[in-house]
């Protein structure tokens, strides 16, 4: 039988365990994707992803349903995060970035490995989303977060501003400011692009 999202909530919170896993399945991907995209490193994104879930489990009480479950679980996830960044400031992390990233401005576009490229090609691709990916990783957390659910998660100026608590306005403004802060950091890399 079907249940709503709300319905598995509602069953979740009374403590039905099957019902919290199977609402959990529905946002496990997208909540290791974040994850991923501000850890840099699979093992953390991992990580991270295990503490989300066991956050949400012992809090779920405390979700007051004025928002939707996926914009709370979203915050707490890139709350978790932002906390792992800070732990490991002095930690490398190494990841290749293998999915398409486009900006709204059109600078920086990659595009997954053609099999039928040169190997030039296909050096010069990696070698630009190594770049994106230490811009990003230079970016302040804020920032980064900001490219994160902008960028590479795609999410709507209103899904980042439910998930941050901020108005529409100032995210906006903080995701252009991000934008900037990525293009300068970019810089360095012009050759590639």
């Amino acid at each position: 039988m079907y249940m709503t999202e709300k319905e598995l909530l509602r069953r979740s919170k009374e403590g039905h365990v099957a019902s919290f896993e199977e609402l959990i399945s529905v946002h496990q991907q997208k909540v290791y994707n974040i994850a991923l995209r501000m850890l840099a490193n699979e093992q953390d994104a991992f990580d991270a992803s295990q503490e989300v879930f066991i956050k949400v489990y012992k809090n779920l009480d405390k979700f007051q349903e004025n928002s939707s479950f996926s914009t709370w679980l979203y915050r707490i996830t890139t709350n978790t995060c932002l906390d792992m960044i800070r732990k490991n400031k002095d930690k490398k992390n190494d990841i290749s970035i293998d999915s398409q990233i486009e900006f709204e401005d059109g600078e920086a576009s990659f595009q997954l490995e053609d099999k039928n490229a040169d190997v030039e090609e296909e050096i010069l691709k990696k070698e630009r989303r190594q770049a994106l990916y230490e811009a990003i990783q230079q970016l302040n957390d804020e920032h980064k977060k900001m490219i994160v659910l902008r960028e590479l998660q795609g999410m709507s100026y209103q899904e980042i501003a439910e998930i941050t608590g901020a108005n529409i306005g100032t995210v906006k403004s903080k995701i252009n400011r991000a934008r900037i802060s990525l293009k300068n950091s970019l810089l360095k890399y012009k050759e590639l692009f």
